[in-house]
């Protein structure tokens, strides 16, 4: 139940965080909110660390989970966290969303490649409904022509779904990364792990700061795209803290599911904070539902549906079919 409410936790302040990031790419770059929320997760998690009482772990984490922390931390908060800034700048927080939905499946792989998951008819159905929201707001999009918000921007279909698509990748992958840096410790091992990924991952940013151009796009940074940005790092920064503190005593497969609701907070936070810099609208709403829909289906185990449903015992022996097989 613990690890249920955490993974909402990250959910909402994962929300809240693109929906901040959106205003500040309004006037800022990329590059600077990477610097800003990477700069900012260091104390914000050593403070975290310093609460609960979680550096003690540090005198037992073995050399590999600090390699695993540290890898996920450039996975996810370097490379993933730029991809997925990216597209939430050429597309907005909305319609950015249901692509990103695709880093399940790219979970699900993994899990079925490392963790002995297998796929089910109901995981399949749930894998084309995935597909399906991206490629119904394409569809739309091809109907309509060029597609701007009511202040004037012009979204980049193709930017964002390219950057959408590098983003599933690296948020399809850092979970498994983390979930071995655990090495089955408890909460305040997922805390301290949290740590070494944002230290790993402001080490990355500090040695491109080297490189003149970068040095430049960061140190320029207005005003208004610092404090947008400062509230990105602290959502972004409670997101993870939440993700690594659920991951450490809830399953992967219960964690990533409940995270994905993140796409109903940020249409709800998008509409309330950013309304005039989104576009919203039937198709888009109806993508979203059928993504969650489709993480329903990809979660929820066959045995748990047939018993909630009553079926034929001809579709209940079809439903149970697994892949690869026991």
């Amino acid at each position: 139940m613990l690890g249920a409410f955490l993974a909402l936790l990250s959910a909402a302040t994962f929300a809240m965080n693109i929906t901040a990031l959106r205003r500040g790419v309004l006037g800022g770059s990329v590059v600077q909110a990477i610097a800003v929320t990477n700069a900012l997760g260091v104390p914000l998690l050593a403070l975290i660390c310093l609460v609960f009482g979680a550096f003690g772990e540090f005198a037992d984490i073995s050399i590999a989970a600090i390699a695993w922390f540290a890898s996920a931390g450039i996975v996810h908060f370097v490379i993933g966290r730029y991809a997925n800034y990216r597209a939430t700048r050429a597309l907005g927080a909305t319609q950015s969303g249901p692509i990103q939905q695709v880093g399940l499946l790219i979970s699900l792989t993994l899990a079925l490649m490392f963790l002995g998951e297998s796929l089910t008819p109901l995981r399949a159905f749930g894998i084309f409904l995935i597909l399906l929201g991206p490629a119904l707001i394409l569809r739309q999009r091809a109907k309509q022509g060029e597609v701007t918000t009511r202040s004037g921007i012009r979204l980049n279909y193709f930017e964002g779904y390219f950057w959408g698509l590098v983003c599933a990748a690296c948020f399809g992958t850092s979970p498994l990364l983390i979930t071995y840096g655990l090495e089955d410790g408890g909460l305040l091992r997922g805390i301290a792990g949290g740590l070494v990924s944002y230290c790993a991952a402001a080490s990355v940013v500090l040695l491109l700061m080297v490189f003149p151009s970068f040095r430049s796009d960061v140190l320029s940074v207005s005003r208004s795209s610092v404090k947008w940005f400062s509230a990105t790092g602290l959502f972004v920064g409670l997101s993870q803290l939440f993700v690594f503190m659920a991951l450490s005593i809830a399953p992967v497969s219960v964690v990533q599911p409940i995270q994905r609701t993140t796409l109903m907070f940020r249409v709800a936070f998008s509409w309330v904070i950013n309304r005039d810099h989104e576009v919203f609208g039937l198709a888009i709403l109806i993508a979203i539902g059928l993504s969650m829909l489709g993480v329903l289906a990809v979660t929820i185990s066959s045995e748990a549906l047939l018993d909630l449903i009553p079926l034929p015992d001809w579709i209940a022996d079809f439903a149970r079919i697994e892949w690869p097989a026991d």
